[in-house]
């Protein structure tokens, strides 16, 4: 097998930015979901925004400007979203159709707020009133557009770590780092657990080309699944079978990235989602989960939830060094599962 495509989403739930290569970290492909958009309710409550609740989100394509190889000190790289369904400006608050993001913010003087998803919590920081506004007037309400820093998730349940604390937000883990300001540097071992960027429950996302394939022969002659509509990190091509990858443990890219493949992805609307349009897909291509229900519903601790790829994690020993993939690299599986793991994570599984 051998990487087909790569792709980083510097915005949560946006559209992805294709790369023919990127660096490798615990937390990631370099510069994946460090963003993310949250609605303001009437009562200032702040809900998450996931593409499964908010299929606008499809409507804003993104583009990483990377920083220059001389490294200079005001050039931090740039990420430009584009409001897709838009040529000019705003027909009322007459910003553009075009936004720039620095990748790297300086968070000094950003205020800070308190983000929980899928009950693991983290600290990010509010953009301010430029970045708020914009997304504000394209979506047609209230937004905070948040940027993590440096600051991190825990991978919960089954997704952390042997011997970390992960299985729960509410042990003596969370008192600690409750009470005790950047606690979670003191802790060794499990700090080193702490990698989730604003990715649901894993830095990375892995397909098989192979698979993506069976789904579009389901749909109608002529029409092919979109496989950012799986939100991947990396597409391989060259699997013999549809849906091995189910008990894939471990691949080695290349000679020098070793990814532990830990649980299986499971789906929800997202996948109907017409990238056109920002709104449920209405033709076959809308029906993608309901077809998958057939026969993908394989893991057991979300029975009702079909799968479609494999969520992993980089291997402790690769660390956080300069190790890169690219578009070509051959991949091998390195480990087989003798059956299908089963997925834990609470408040999200049965």
């Amino acid at each position: 097998m051998e990487i087909s495509q790569i792709y980083v989403y510097p915005i949560k739930s946006m559209r992805p930015t294709a790369l023919k290569s990127s660096r490798v970290t615990r937390n990631g492909l370099l510069y994946d979901r460090r963003f993310m958009l949250l609605k303001i309710k009437p009562d200032e409550q702040l809900v998450n925004m996931h593409i499964d609740k908010f299929q606008q989100m499809a409507l804003f394509l993104t583009d990483i400007e990377f920083p220059s190889a001389q490294g200079a000190s005001d050039d931090r790289g740039w990420i430009t979203v584009t409001y897709k369904n838009a040529a000019t400006n705003h027909p009322e608050s007459g910003v553009g159709n075009k936004l720039r993001i620095p990748l790297e913010p300086d968070t000094s003087n950003l205020k800070k707020l308190e983000v929980m998803m899928h009950r693991s919590p983290t600290t990010a920081y509010d953009m301010g009133v430029e970045y708020n506004s914009w997304f504000s007037a394209w979506l047609g309400f209230k937004i905070v557009f948040a940027y993590i820093g440096e600051n991190r998730r825990f991978p919960l349940g089954n997704m952390a770590p042997p011997g970390t604390s992960g299985n729960s937000t509410t042990g003596w883990l969370s008192t600690v780092t409750k009470n005790i300001p950047y606690a979670d540097n003191l802790l060794g071992q499990v700090d080193a657990s702490k990698v989730l960027t604003f990715a649901d429950m894993a830095p990375y996302l892995i397909v098989s080309q192979t698979s993506v394939d069976n789904v579009s022969a389901r749909l109608p002659e002529g029409e092919t699944m979109d496989v950012t509509k799986f939100r991947p990190n990396i597409v391989l091509s060259g699997s013999p079978e549809a849906f091995e990858e189910d008990f894939w443990g471990e691949l080695i890219v290349g000679e020098r990235v070793t990814v532990q493949l830990r649980n299986n992805c499971v789906r929800c609307v997202s996948i109907n989602v017409d990238f056109d349009t920002g709104a449920p897909h209405t033709g076959e291509a809308g029906t993608v989960l309901k077809k998958l229900m057939k026969d993908r519903r394989v893991d057991k601790g979300t029975k009702y939830s079909p799968v479609f790829g494999r969520y992993g994690f980089l291997h402790q020993e690769n660390g956080d060094d300069d190790a890169m993939i690219r578009v070509g690299d051959a991949v091998k599986v390195s480990k087989i599962n003798a059956e299908r793991t089963i997925l834990e994570w609470p408040g999200m599984t049965n």
